[in-house]
């Protein structure tokens, strides 16, 4: 065997043998977001599907990191965790139509208040726009919230597209081009939400509280919290919906 064969073969097994630390280091980090997202998915979710997609997205994240692409590891996987578990879901469809009809008559009412107003919707505004009562239009919301996986989930901390260590693909620049200005028009989009709907987008997706930790610290029920998160999620779509058109 020569030099050069016998050190590939050294610096394979001990990739392997890096990759299955990682693994065993960070398994519980596969809980931990497969919970966080579990708690706005109907009760007929089991949180061991989650951890299984979830366990999936670990492992690729440990065969296929570089530490020299500068992000931490704990970072990277937490993104290819989420995202492994958000695919699964999506591929599942758990949330009955009635409810994606709903959200989309949410976020219609939602722009037409608005685009009338000059403004940000309040809550009897687009009640009123949908001929419902207040109680109804929250239940409505609370029905939402159970199904929507909102593609803030695929976004890291720092509000970048999702971290990956493939290798670039140089003659895609139009493709490149589109998700870079859908995240400016999302960024946008946010930093214009009211205050307690920023809030709880912050608290949720990058302090990483549940809705019940949530509702403590802004001193409402965790009812009113998954409400409050599925508006901004549904305002986030109406707003968006101008660019989508003009791709």
């Amino acid at each position: 065997m020569t030099l050069a064969k016998g050190l590939g073969i050294y610096q394979q097994t001990s990739s392997r043998k890096s990759a299955h630390q990682l693994v065993e280091d960070h398994a519980p980090l596969v809980k931990k977001i497969a919970l966080h997202i579990l708690a706005r998915l109907p009760a007929s979710v089991q949180l061991e599907d989650l951890m299984q997609a979830g366990m999936i997205g670990l492992l690729e994240a440990a065969q296929k990191y570089d530490a020299g692409k500068g992000a931490s590891f704990e970072t990277y996987a937490g993104i290819r965790i989420r995202g492994a578990i958000v695919d699964e879901i999506r591929k599942g469809d758990w949330v009955p139509r009635s409810v994606h009809r709903n959200s989309r008559r949410i976020a219609r009412a939602i722009k037409a208040v608005e685009d009338r107003a000059g403004r940000e919707a309040h809550d009897h505004e687009v009640a009123d726009e949908l001929d419902m009562t207040l109680p109804e239009y929250h239940a409505c919301l609370a029905d939402s919230s159970s199904g929507r996986l909102f593609s803030l989930d695929e976004l890291n901390e720092s509000g970048e597209l999702p971290i990956d260590n493939e290798e670039a693909v140089p003659d895609r620049p139009f493709e490149e081009l589109s998700a870079a200005g859908f995240q400016r028009s999302l960024a946008e989009a946010i930093a214009a939400l009211p205050e307690r709907e920023k809030l709880v987008l912050s608290l949720y997706y990058q302090e990483e509280l549940n809705l019940k930790e949530i509702g403590a610290v802004i001193g409402v029920s965790e009812s009113r919290v998954s409400q409050i998160h599925s508006q901004a999620a549904l305002r986030l779509k109406s707003r968006l919906t101008d660019w989508q058109e003009a791709r």
